[in-house]
């Protein structure tokens, strides 16, 4: 029979996890809002008509709208950044390169001093309300300021990046080795639920905009503005159910909190060496990650140029994904219970060489087959992932949480070149997107593989973490 303090002791605990989720659910707006549907769309048009007004660059107007309103040929007139001249169209793809070697780079080190000061709440909220208000200020981007909204953007991706860090890393502290798949399944699901209902709401704008007496420039900036304060006001709510975890300035005296996160990182890569399982996992987890990541950022592309859908279908198909990626994230964490995280990633990396396979034989304009696909892909979506994060927590040395999850995210950034990679250079060799697609299948196959072959237990007991039952 439990005492009275542990009983009081698991109610804390719940509360903790019951607010911890809500942070999924306020920063998904930014990956699925502003990165992957309007940030590209706007940022890029902004720059095209910076291109059209440039005649230094340019000439006197030389790729005009057309009569239609087509920019088509603006997006391959020159822009012009520290001497560097490149197309307008190509600004999003520099954009999204450029500000992931930023996040490399400062990850690890705000996660470094996240775990030496343990003010990991209050670094929470300063990340997570500076990366809301820079995506809220982007609704000020208007007419030729595309260099503002690459400034915001970054802000906002340096601040989506380190609160994510920091905000995995509360989970070894608020969830026993038993209880962190279902949590982290329930924040992954929760995200897809708030960032579909979001983009849902923020689409709805963009599509009746003319009947709302708005032009599509409009209803972009009310997007950004909206996932700001989406973002910031439900971050309150995790750092109210937080607010026991706050802490002294910091555990460990002598030098400036910023040189002693250097060596505080040092030190964590040096140690790293000393639990090679980890990063087997860890390796192991890069692998299939990139094949996930590529599938989403290019499921678009193939939709468009190979099965030539229009873009409702592909909007609708990415409100699909969302959707259908909450179910399977609530589904992976039941199996989770009953299987144990690794069983069950397993089985979901089967699942995936199932649905890339079949994408490469949907049909041009099959419309059933095409959802089909977007529901096959949301069903292992969020599940694959978030019994990751929870796996990995097991899986590393308490006190270093945050150092370990920057580790863990920039890894997954570094590598994330390899996918796009291969379906390019496969496209580009065959002359088809169906043998680009089905190429991706290699790394759920070699993730399927080195998965079988970790050791899961044995990783758990070499960092000095309690086991779980189910594994």
């Amino acid at each position: 029979m439990a005492t009275e303090d542990e009983t009081r002791s698991e109610a804390v605990r719940r509360r903790e996890q019951r607010g911890w989720v809500w942070y999924d659910w306020a920063n998904s707006v930014f990956p699925t809002s502003v990165t992957t549907v309007f940030g590209a769309l706007y940022l890029t048009a902004v720059a095209a008509e910076a291109a059209r007004r440039d005649t230094a660059l340019n000439g006197p107007d030389p790729c005009p709208a057309d009569a239609a309103g087509n920019r088509d040929k603006l997006h391959h007139c020159a822009i012009g950044v520290f001497g560097l001249h490149f197309p307008a169209g190509s600004l999003w793809g520099y954009l999204l390169s450029a500000a992931t070697v930023i996040q490399v780079l400062v990850l690890p080190i705000m996660a470094a001093v996240a775990d030496r000061t343990r003010a990991k709440r209050r670094m929470l909220a300063g990340f997570a309300f500076g990366g809301a208000a820079a995506t809220a200020l982007m609704a000020f981007v208007a007419g030729t300021d595309w260099q503002l909204g690459v400034v915001l953007f970054v802000l906002g991706n340096i601040g989506y990046g380190t609160s994510v860090v920091i905000y995995y890393s509360f989970l070894p502290e608020i969830a026993t080795a038993d209880e962190r798949d279902g949590v982290s399944t329930r924040g992954w699901a929760f995200g897809y639920l708030g960032g579909g209902l979001a983009l849902a709401m923020q689409l709805a704008v963009y599509v009746f905009h003319d009947s709302l007496g708005l032009s599509t420039a409009n209803s972009a900036q009310i997007a950004f503005a909206t996932s700001g304060l989406w973002w910031g006001l439900f971050t309150l709510v995790p750092l109210r159910a937080l607010r026991g975890r706050s802490a002294p300035p910091s555990r460990r005296g002598g030098s400036p909190v910023l040189t002693a996160g250097f060596r505080e990182l040092g030190g964590t890569l040096r140690a790293a060496k000393a639990f090679p399982l980890t990063l087997a996992f860890l390796g192991t987890y890069l692998v299939y990650t990139d094949g996930i990541s590529t599938v989403t950022n290019v499921s678009a592309q193939y939709g468009s140029e190979q099965l030539r859908f229009s873009d409702t279908v592909l909007i609708t198909t990415i409100l699909v994904v969302q959707f259908v990626a909450f179910a399977g994230g609530m589904l992976h964490g039941v199996l989770a219970r009953r299987l144990g995280a690794k069983k069950t990633i397993m089985l979901s990396l089967a699942v995936w060489v199932l649905v890339v396979t079949s994408a490469y034989f949907v049909q041009p304009g099959a419309l059933v087959q095409y959802l089909l696909l977007a529901a096959g892909i949301g069903l292992v979506l969020g599940g694959t992932n978030a019994l990751s994060r929870s796996l990995f927590s097991q899986m590393i040395p308490a006190g270093r949480e945050a150092q370990y999850f920057s580790v863990y995210e920039v890894g997954e950034r570094a590598t994330s070149w390899l996918g796009p990679l291969l379906f390019a250079a496969t496209a580009q060799a065959t002359g088809s997107y169906r043998y680009a697609i089905i190429s991706l299948v290699v790394f759920f196959v070699a993730g399927l593989v080195l998965m079988s072959l970790v050791p899961v237990r044995r990783a758990i007991r070499a960092v000095g973490n309690k086991e779980p039952n189910v594994l």
